[in-house]
């Protein structure tokens, strides 16, 4: 659903044109965009991405991102990963990475972040990337990534926020945000 949803969103927002008598005149700017290459939106994560704790079998590597169109005045960016399905319906935090340059429009799978870029703590009060490991038997958990484009300089967080400590801090300091959601079961 959400994937059709966010197909619709860009196609509209890529082609919006506003229209005179003599043609088009104005066309909207292309939509910020987030995506993992090789998953499409609400795609199953491989196995490699899931955690390595209570038996899940992965390797913990983080998954490959790719954003594109980020809003004139971006400074930075900030990176969440949060699973609404854990911890029974109230949430768990996999992934914060804050303080990624606006030159900056990638990060490869299970590759550290470049030097200067914050990891934020995860549920385990780890500043890593944590893979996915619902318990055995519930259906798949929604991955929600999200990605935001922010007014602030590189540096101007404080190390080892939370992913609530992050929401606080970047606070009116949002100039667009967008996601991509990745599924994982076993």
């Amino acid at each position: 659903m959400k994937s059709t949803a966010n197909a619709i969103r860009y196609a509209l927002s890529a082609t919006l044109c506003v229209l005179s008598l003599h043609g088009i005149t104005a066309c909207a700017a292309d939509a910020f965009e987030l995506t993992s290459p090789g998953l499409s939106d609400g795609g199953t994560l491989a196995l490699s991405h899931a955690g390595s704790q209570n038996d899940c079998g992965g390797s913990n590597v983080s998954p490959a991102l790719q954003w594109r169109n980020a809003p004139a005045g971006t400074r930075s960016f900030a990176i969440t990963l949060f699973d609404p399905d854990g911890a029974k319906g109230l949430g768990t935090v996999h992934w914060v990475v804050y303080g990624i340059p606006a030159s900056t429009t990638s990060l490869a799978a299970g590759a550290e972040p470049p030097a200067g870029v914050r990891v934020g703590l995860n549920v385990s009060g780890q500043a890593a990337y944590r893979g996915p490991c619902p318990p055995v038997g519930e259906i798949a958990h929604h991955y929600i990534v999200q990605i935001y484009a922010l007014d602030l300089a590189p540096d101007a967080l404080a190390a080892g926020l939370t992913r609530d400590a992050l929401h606080a801090a970047i606070k009116g300091h949002v100039l667009a945000n967008t996601s991509t959601v990745m599924r994982f079961g076993r």
